[in-house]
């Protein structure tokens, strides 16, 4: 018997959403074993088990980006694209801001009048210190702009776009270029939105990601070589900043440094993952695989909102029964995940259980 595929499903899309995921959950696992109290850097074997894992791991929000972006554009009706945006993402994260300051109650690191003040602030941000969630800002913020440039982004030329990213990537640079020149560009005390600040920030993983879909159509073993190229580059300085300055940081805003979402050697490995893995085929494997795929990247937003409760447990747990980090950090995260997916899936039975999962 055939396997069961969707001919129109991008399953290379598939597999990079569950990768970007499992990146985060380890790089959230990572994080106990090289941030200490008030952000004091922790320099030991595991941190630095950390720095050669983890570095390459951080594209997976830039990844996340990527996706959403591929499938962005044409947005054609403003107003429906809002409100399936805004049902499948804000809704669900306003909950789960919710349970989190449940969460921190029940564990006892909060009384019930924080309880209440945490969820009374989550008009105003996120309500509890839950760091992960600041990715659902930048992803709303991608969404309210997108309207704006769906027309330009569908049909302007290849040098108009290049045009784009050529100031893009300088703009990456500037973590670099502000360890030599403290003020560039315009930038001073009172502005803080110097020449290219309008062509910053994650927006360009968007850009990218229709730059390669309209434009950057190579043969297959071509999008191989340079994405291995660009990997391998870009993990280079991005794990070899982090180990340099591990013990020389006493914080850990100064030790990131290289690990900066918006930084070119992390766009780099960006590029070249989503590069090899976007035509990811899965003809000829057992239909129950595609359908697992299909099931796990489906549920990913779920699994990002609510991994950390379950990542805090897990670690807890597992912790102890294990002495060195090459092993106890990817088995944490991987065990993180399969314990998150499966609640999640529980969840998704519920009636009107998309408001919760998204």
């Amino acid at each position: 018997m055939k396997p069961d595929i969707n001919v129109n499903r991008h399953y290379g899309f598939d597999v990079l959403r569950i990768l970007a995921l499992y990146m985060v959950l380890q790089i959230h696992t990572g994080e106990f074993y090289y941030i200490g109290n008030g952000g004091a850097v922790i320099n030991s074997p595991a941190s630095h088990v950390v720095g050669w894992f983890n570095s390459l791991f951080r594209t997976c929000v830039p990844l996340f980006v990527m996706l959403s972006g591929y499938f962005l554009f044409p947005i054609n009706d403003t107003r429906v694209f809002f409100r399936k945006r805004m049902s499948r993402v804000a809704v669900p994260f306003v909950l789960w801001c919710v349970l989190y300051a449940f969460y921190f109650y029940l564990m006892g690191s909060t009384d019930l009048e924080t309880m209440l003040l945490n969820i009374s602030k989550i008009a105003v941000n996120f309500g509890v210190d839950i760091g992960h969630l600041w990715f659902v800002y930048m992803l709303l913020g991608i969404y309210l702009f997108a309207p704006l440039i769906s027309h330009w982004a569908q049909n302007c030329t290849r040098k108009n776009m290049e045009l784009y990213l050529i100031l893009w990537i300088l703009t990456l640079m500037l973590p670099y270029i502000h360890l030599l020149v403290p003020a560039i560009w315009g930038e001073c005390f009172w502005n803080d939105t110097p020449m290219l600040y309008y062509f910053s920030g994650f927006l360009g993983y968007v850009i990218l990601a229709n730059y390669i879909k309209r434009f950057f159509l190579p043969p297959k073993a071509w999008n191989y070589t340079l994405g291995l190229t660009l990997i391998l580059v870009g993990y280079a300085i991005t794990a070899f900043g982090f180990l340099h300055l591990l013990p020389i940081e006493k914080f850990n805003s100064g030790l990131e440094l290289t690990w900066g979402f918006e930084t070119i050697n992390v766009a780099m490995m960006t590029a070249g993952i989503f590069l090899i893995l976007k035509n990811v085929s899965l003809k000829n494997i057992p239909s129950w695989s595609t359908k697992l795929v299909s099931d796990l990247s489906g549920k990913s937003y779920g699994i990002y909102l609510a991994h950390i409760m379950v990542l805090n447990a897990v670690h807890t747990w597992l912790d102890p029964h294990f002495e060195h980090a090459v092993v106890k950090l990817p088995l944490i995260a991987l065990i993180t995940f399969i314990i998150t997916y499966s609640i999640i899936k529980l969840l998704s039975y519920l009636p009107k259980s998309k408001w919760l999962i998204g």
